[in-house]
């Protein structure tokens, strides 16, 4: 078995490609001009696509798509590689044409879309012409599938669509919604009549669907096929969130050590207090350990499938939100009462772990996924005590070397003197 953690040389230059394109231009971007992507200003507009044909030609843009699916396919390992650079630039998943929610719906139109289907939908989001959201979690049942109560009934050419909604990222500014019902996904333009968005949450919208009718060619895949198209979608959508997340939790770390050594307290530099030395420490090894684990994951979905690694990708779920939570905790902490305010980026960053511990399914619901899996591996023993029961091992010893005692006389000799000293030494 042979272990490399180098990145080859033609891929390590599209990384500090990526590197210095963000750095360089899509962080002042960012400064200027927020949400530059969606900006109306056809002036903004046209600089955006200049910056964006620059990735293009990188054969950069849509990362996150598999060959087959039209994108340039990198697997999971690479994209990996790439989100954890482009996660430490708010704006630049956009700018690769790689942001959430888009990623994952284009990713499902890509895999199940008619080809008119593509040519109506997914070429538009492709191009950022057109923005989507993914409208799956409801109020009752939160993300479990099987408590959803949002349904679609056939009349005539129509599919009519009832129920409720509830934290569908961005809604309010999306052009379509990839709706989630008992009975199949459907792709709901947000102007049809009897979409209703409520003021509040602003940015994870709750939306009524009252009879609200699309065409029959409105179904994405097959009826009932709405929890195929889920984790096709949920799966790589996980590992995308896992690297970015390291990206903050490493712009985190880099910003706790700069401020340990820029800051005096009782006298010294605040590094060289012990409190301060261990949370660099135990941040330091939580952002390798996630890495690692991370990469190996997607390394393993390359190797085999979404559906393969599901253990390690729940586990890779809500290890991130905690990691985030802990690193950004920490740091905030060092930067003291400059920490709390919006100063700096901590201070979303750990406002924002709880809602990384929520998307994509609740933490708990992962940890739970994670331990059914694991014990499947397993079987329970037999007896009272348990098969590394010490008295257990030692007669099960005896057994496996009385044909080498047999053969040599001087060494059970050997064995029985030591046997009886033990014994005694009771």
């Amino acid at each position: 078995m042979a272990w490399d953690f180098r990145t080859e040389l033609e891929f390590q230059e599209k990384l500090d490609w990526v590197e210095s394109f963000c750095k360089e231009k899509v962080e002042p971007l960012d400064y200027v001009f927020p949400y530059a992507v969606r900006s109306p200003d056809p002036v903004v507009k046209a600089y955006v696509r200049e910056l964006q044909q620059e990735v293009k030609d990188e054969g950069l843009w849509a990362i996150f798509l598999d060959e087959e699916l039209g994108g340039p396919g990198f697997g999971q390992l690479k994209l990996g590689l790439l989100n954890e650079v482009i996660g430490r630039y708010s704006g630049a998943p956009q700018m690769f044409g790689a942001a959430a929610p888009d990623t994952g719906n284009m990713e499902m139109l890509a895999a199940y879309g008619t080809e008119e289907q593509k040519k109506r939908w997914l070429e538009p989001l492709l191009n950022q012409e057109m923005f989507s959201a993914y409208s799956m979690t409801e109020p009752q049942g939160g993300s479990d599938p099987n408590l959803f109560r949002t349904t679609a009934v056939r009349d005539g050419d129509e599919w009519v669509i009832n129920g409720e909604k509830w934290f569908t990222s961005a809604g309010r500014v999306a052009d379509i919604l990839f709706v989630m019902c008992t009975n199949g996904m459907f792709v709901v333009p947000r102007e049809t009549p009897g979409v209703e968005i409520q003021p509040q949450p602003r940015n994870h919208n709750h939306i009524i669907y009252n009879d609200v009718r699309v065409p029959d060619d409105h179904l994405l895949g097959p009826e009932d096929g709405a929890k195929v198209l889920a984790q096709r979608r949920l799966g790589g959508g996980r590992i995308h969130h896992a690297m970015r997340t390291i990206a903050q939790c490493t712009l985190a770390f880099d910003m706790m050590c700069e401020r340990a050594l820029s800051r005096e307290s009782h006298g010294k530099i605040i590094g060289e207090h012990q409190m301060v030395q261990e949370k660099i420490a135990e941040s330091y090894a939580k952002l390798k350990m996630l890495r690692l684990y991370v990469l190996e994951t997607a390394w393993k979905m390359d190797q085999t499938s979404s559906a393969e690694c599901r253990t390690d990708i729940a586990a890779v779920k809500f290890t991130m939100a905690r990691v985030l939570r802990e690193i950004s905790f920490d740091a905030l902490h060092i930067h003291g009462s400059l920490g709390t305010t919006d100063l700096t980026p901590l201070q979303a960053m750990y406002a924002g772990a709880p809602t990384m511990g929520l998307a994509d399914g609740a933490d708990e619901v992962h940890k739970s996924t994670v331990a059914r899996r694991v014990l499947k591996d397993y079987r329970p023993h037999e007896g009272y005590f348990p098969r590394e029961f010490i008295p257990y091992k030692k007669e099960e010893a005896w057994e496996k070397i009385q044909p080498v005692l047999d053969a040599r006389p001087e060494l059970r000799e050997s064995a029985e003197t030591y046997k009886k000293y033990l014994a005694n030494r009771r």
